[in-house]
């Protein structure tokens, strides 16, 4: 006989499950946070190489006269949108023109969608929107 009562049965399973839900929220946490920091590193790079595709775009007309070789904005916006729809998976992004230093560069900011694969399963929501931003300016000058 192991010495073991019938009251006494079933007790390391109970302890177990709640152990085992334990050790799955962790996983969840691990694996989802994660992806969202994967999500997040794509959102920068995304708005990074958008923010250099529309910075390429200067305004033609004005450089060849020998005025200031700036970033044509509705080029520059064309560009972004183009790279970003070619890219895929981008949920919104907005493009504005800061001027720094007399110097008009472009701002680009982009929000993709993480799904979430294993803590919409404890309570927590099945998606999170990460944003990724970068600036970028015409180097029209010899390197």
């Amino acid at each position: 006989m192991t010495g073991w009562t019938a009251r006494e049965s079933g007790r390391v399973s109970l302890f177990l499950a709640a152990a085992m839900t334990g050790v799955l929220v962790i996983i969840g946490l691990a694996y989802d946070g994660a992806g969202q920091l994967r999500s997040l590193q794509r959102a920068d790079d995304l708005a990074a190489e958008a923010a250099r595709s529309g910075g390429q775009v200067i305004d033609r007309a004005r450089a060849i006269e020998g005025g200031p070789k700036q970033i044509d904005e509705p080029g520059a916006r064309a560009a972004v949108d183009t790279y970003l729809a070619a890219a895929g998976g981008v949920l919104d992004h907005d493009v504005s023109f800061p001027v720094v230093d007399g110097e008009k560069q472009i701002q680009v900011r982009v929000r993709i969608t993480y799904r979430r694969a294993m803590l919409g399963l404890f309570g927590f929501g099945t998606t999170v929107t990460v944003t990724g931003e970068a600036t970028a300016r015409a180097l029209t000058g010899a390197p």
